[in-house]
């Protein structure tokens, strides 16, 4: 790569002096694009575009105006958010997008090893089309506060051919990794080269950015100076104080190396006209456009300009705003509670009370610049509290939230449980965009895999690994298990069997509440081999543990079967697959207690239920009518719910 950059730096060297104190920003988070603009010399800022590429591509007649276009609104959207939220207008904007295409097909970034497999498959032993899509976006401030943006776009296309490729092949660079992040699922400049056979055009169009064709663009631009727009020939509508930008269509523009200019002022595919319906339009707020070519092998580029003014909007509300504001922020506080947790910052505070962020940081071996932000943070989510917040060293302790929930070592501990949750919960969330777009699960966005049961995940993991994961449910089963074991009179009921009871906590907390019950502990064999690091909180003559899979093997007998957080994590088969095999072990009189989050019947809350509905695994929440007509399906009857102000609800059933 650092031999082609050298004719590339030759072109670009008279630009950099007029580039020398502008504002340069890369609308792209993409390491190859930093790499290569990096390579000659180029000083910009990185900001990447937020821009949802959900374009539909059968809406264009070629896809390099897919590419084209993806590359403009990547680019637009960084300037204008620059311009109002950040309250910094950028000089120059360069937003690109880069597609594969075969057979009529465009191949972006796949989304599992799966996909990524479809993909180079396709390419094997074939040739193909890399196109990048490239939009330069210049920004003008006037003196009346308005920007004026123009837009100079273009593409590139590079053919390649593929080797034929061998599935022992495919599947050993698949299994690397590098598809993941790559258009088309390759990346030609590392281990995806061995895959390439012949290049024809840019190689650096295939890395990801056409280099050599954005330096004659830069030398058009800054040399024969193009022409701001001063014609008026179309008008967009956009409010300064609103969020949402409405425009009209605008008309499609292309270039590559090989084509004469052209004008094409058809509207382009997939574009909305939204200013005839938007309340928020003003016929005051214009865009102008004015049509020039800037080479004679370019197509016709679009400058656009944008006049913002300022409006008088009416004042939300206080009260919404501070809502709002909780609901953006929440998970930084969520990483916060994380963070302070991993690096055991209220076990050092339980034991050494009053130290100083110097302190904390030295015996957590962190920076005192990020261990005082991190405090003060917890500080103010009302987990730790200072002594003294008027000296320049405030001295640190938790709260009594933290010493209740917060030490590892605590009697209702959560600790394993954040762990768990930052660890596993927190990276699988980060798929939930493309998780709701697919109605896919999680853990398969994040895993290509699936999970039979909540403990299968750690089944071939370490003993740590699993030991962790039981400390996590564990944490949870102790906090709620008072509340579930105290919600109903079991004194009725001599023996219990509670099903995927883990490591007991519950089964512990019923024998406590109820005397005259014994509880048998039902749980997959690795669960149970490792239930002995718990049994220390459990009286050894009331609770025991059986190993086996409730759904294969014969289940003890009770008085008493106890599913908690169990049936909103299993398919609809499975759940009523293990219900029928309860009631055909069940005699006339026994009982069920379910504990489950209950949604509300009009599915608003709680919260907790719904978000975790999110995670778009097979099961589903239910509220408490719907599982009582479930359980009532298979033979029980519901005699009593308890809404709890707890984590859980409890719910107990009849067999008739």
């Amino acid at each position: 790569m650092r031999q082609l950059d050298v004719k590339a730096t030759m072109v670009l060297n008279p630009v950099i002096s007029k580039l020398a104190g502008k504002l340069v920003v890369l609308a792209s988070g993409s390491p190859r694009r930093l790499e290569i603009l990096r390579n000659v010399g180029l000083r910009f800022e990185v900001v990447p575009s937020w821009f949802k590429e959900t374009l539909d591509k059968g809406l264009f007649k070629a896809p390099h105006e897919y590419a084209v276009e993806t590359a403009k609104q990547k680019a637009l959207e960084v300037a204008r958010r620059m311009t109002f939220n950040h309250l910094k207008t950028p000089d120059i904007v360069i937003g690109a997008d880069t597609i594969v295409t075969v057979d009529g097909m465009i191949l972006e970034k796949p989304v599992d090893k799966h996909d990524a497999y479809r993909m180079l498959s396709s390419l094997s032993g074939k040739e193909h089309s890399v196109f990048t899509g490239v939009a330069i976006v210049l920004c003008h401030e006037k003196e009346n506060e308005e920007v004026a943006y123009q837009l100079i776009d273009f593409y590139e296309e590079t053919k390649v051919k593929f080797a034929d490729l061998s599935e022992d092949m495919l599947w050993e660079y698949i299994n690397s990794g590098e598809p993941m992040d790559k258009a088309g699922g390759y990346g030609i400049q590392a281990l995806g080269g061995m895959l390439v056979e012949s290049v024809h055009g840019d190689f650096l169009n295939v890395v990801g950015f056409p280099l050599n064709h954005f330096c004659k663009q830069l030398d058009l631009i800054y040399s024969n100076c193009a022409p701001t727009p001063n014609q008026e020939d179309d008008s967009v509508h956009l409010n300064h104080n609103e969020k949402s930008v409405t425009s009209k269509p605008t008309q499609p523009h292309s270039s590559r190396t090989s084509s004469s200019a052209k004008q094409n002022s058809s509207t382009i595919p997939g574009r909305t006209d939204h200013t005839k319906n938007s309340p928020s339009a003003s016929p005051t707020h214009k865009v102008k456009k004015n049509l020039h070519d800037t080479d004679n092998r370019t197509s016709t580029s679009v400058a656009t300009e944008l006049n913002v003014t300022e409006h008088e909007a009416g004042r939300p509300k206080n009260e919404d705003l501070k809502r709002i504001g909780e609901l953006i922020d929440g998970f930084k506080a969520s990483k916060a509670l994380f963070t302070a947790t991993k690096l055991r910052v209220f076990d050092l505070l339980h034991s050494s009370p009053g130290l100083d962020a110097a302190q904390v940081a030295q015996e957590i071996r962190a920076s005192v610049k990020g261990t005082e932000r991190l405090l003060e943070a917890c500080e103010s989510l009302g987990l730790l509290k200072s002594k003294d917040r008027t000296c320049r060293k405030p001295a640190y302790e938790n709260t009594d939230l933290a010493t209740c929930f917060l030490r590892s070592d605590a009697a209702f501990s959560l600790h394993g449980y954040i762990l768990r949750c930052n660890d596993t919960v927190w990276p699988l969330f980060s798929h939930l965009e493309s998780a709701v777009q697919e109605g896919s699960s999680l853990r398969e966005k994040a895993f290509s895999e699936t999970a039979e049961d909540t403990f299968q995940e750690a089944g071939n993991d370490s003993r740590e690994v699993k030991l962790r994961f039981m400390k996590a449910m564990h944490g949870v089963a102790k906090v709620t298990g008072t509340t579930v074991a105290t919600a109903f009179d079991l004194s009725g009921y001599k023996t219990a069997c509670d099903l995927g009871g883990c490591t007991g906590a519950l089964a512990y907390e019923l024998t406590k509440a109820h005397p005259g019950l014994s509880v048998v502990v039902f749980d997959l064999p690795a669960v149970v081999a490792l239930s002995e690091h718990f049994q220390l909180l459990h009286t050894k003559n009331r609770v025991s543990f059986v190993a086996g899979d409730f759904f294969k093997d014969e289940l003890p007998k009770a008085d008493l079967y106890i599913l908690a957080r169990v049936l909103h994590d299993l398919p609809d088969e499975k759940v009523h697959v293990l219900l029928s095999k309860i009631a055909d072990t069940c005699t006339p009189g026994c009982g069920l207690l379910l504990s489950e989050i209950f949604l509300d019947e009009d599915r608003r809350g709680p919260s907790r239920g719904l978000l975790q509905a999110l995670s778009m695994g097979e099961g589903k929440q239910r509220s408490a009518a719907e599982y009582s007509q479930l359980l009532k399906s298979h033979g029980f009857v519901t005699t009593h719910v308890r809404h709890t102000d707890s984590l859980l609800d409890a719910m107990l059933c009849i067999k008739a």
